[in-house]
């Protein structure tokens, strides 16, 4: 490292957004410089309001999975950096991505979460909407000669399906992401995701930024530390990882595993029973594989120091014939409970010092190359790729 990286290792803490932004220009170097972000990244309400409209505005983001989309009528609610978020299976059989805002007077048409409803009927004043947005009926408004009923809709936003995952965009315009995940397309085709059943979900809410989540997520050195008695262990090739940054969008992360996983459902090949592959979709998302078993998560920002945590376990449809589901889904739920509350605890426990006025920017492991991926695309959203920010 130069002299003048190696003083870039100890942020001031007057920086302004500008200046802290600029200094993530380091990341997309050939030769970045192995140091972790400046931590006013994690703290600046401006860092944060950029990432709102560069990232959040702009990004796809996991929500789902189909099977928590399956008939009409269903639907999925949450906030995506403080914009509500409503996905909606409609009567026409088709997913929509709304702002489940009431049109009047601003009231929230659902609340956060997961449901089955006919309508998305506002409890203030009882202005009803349809599943696609329209409105259905707004109550004592004929004596208004202002109001156009054929004019006032929900706004929508765009989304997408890839084989079972559910995403939205809240550019309504977004161009599709087929593109970026054409060489996970071909190296997840025997894992045959379309005849994956989701067999258990979860929602969370951490008291950390969503970055802190995010870069943990790109590190199997944290099971050393965070998880020595459940992650660890299933580690037996060890804590590296093969680190493919395929675009600005998508990174591949692959950890070999020292004993292959069984399989007696998916025509895997030896080579993908000996390997852990996952993939990580810029901001937020993720997908991994161990053997037979597929999780999904998304580390979703509420706010500058909130992040929900999205995800589920997908299994082989025929894995789960004649078998004990619940008993299956409670084997699941139980052991990813304990994982995800080391995560959080730990993760939580960094949100605490980020404000102390002796945090430094650290040295980063070896063990960390996906971390610096992570910095890399967070560098090209954030500044437009160039050497201006």
């Amino acid at each position: 490292m130069s002299p003048t990286e190696t003083a870039r290792v100890t942020a001031s803490p007057d920086l302004s957004a500008t200046e802290l932004v600029a200094e993530l220009r380091q990341y997309l170097r050939p030769d970045p410089p192995a140091i972790s972000l400046p931590p006013q990244l994690f703290t600046s309400p401006e860092v944060y309001e950029w990432e709102r409209t560069r990232i959040f505005q702009r990004s796809w983001i996991l929500v789902g999975h189909v099977d928590q989309l399956a008939v009409p009528g269903d639907y999925l609610a949450l906030t995506i950096a403080g914009e509500p978020v409503a996905i909606t299976r409609g009567r026409d059989g088709l997913l929509h991505g709304l702002s489940p805002v009431c049109r009047h007077r601003m009231m929230p048409l659902v609340e956060p979460g997961g449901g089955n409803t006919k309508d998305l009927t506002c409890s203030y004043h009882l202005w009803r909407y349809n599943l696609d947005g329209t409105l259905l009926a707004a109550t004592h408004m004929r004596g208004n000669s202002d109001f156009d009923p054929a004019d006032c809709r929900l706004p929508t936003f765009a989304v997408a399906q890839w084989h079972g995952l559910v995403f939205v965009n809240l550019d309504a315009d977004a161009p599709a992401f087929d593109g970026d995940l054409s060489v996970v397309e071909r190296e997840m085709t025997n894992y045959h995701l379309d005849e994956m059943v989701q067999v258990s979900s979860w929602t969370e809410e951490w008291n950390c930024n969503w970055k802190i989540a995010v870069e943990n997520g790109h590190e199997n050195y944290h099971a050393i530390g965070f998880h020595p008695d459940t992650v660890k262990p299933l580690m037996t090739g060890g804590i590296d990882m093969d680190v493919h940054a395929d675009s600005p969008l998508v990174t591949r992360l692959l950890s070999p595993t020292g004993t292959p996983f069984e399989t007696t459902f998916l025509p895997l090949t030896e080579a993908e029973k000996s390997v852990m592959y996952s993939f990580r979709m810029f901001p937020c998302g993720a997908v991994a594989t161990f053997g037979e078993s597929i999780a999904w998560i998304s580390l979703v920002p509420i706010s500058i120091d909130r992040t929900q945590v999205r995800g589920g376990t997908l299994m082989p449809a025929a894995a789960l014939e004649g078998a004990d589901v619940a008993a299956i889904r409670a084997q699941i739920e139980g052991l990813t409970g304990v994982i995800n509350a080391e995560d959080r605890r730990g993760l939580e426990a960094v949100q605490s010092t980020v404000g102390s006025r002796f945090v430094q920017r650290g040295h980063l492991s070896p063990k960390e190359p996906g971390v610096l991926a992570f910095y890399r695309n967070l560098a090209l959203a954030m500044t437009g790729g160039t050497t201006g920010v």
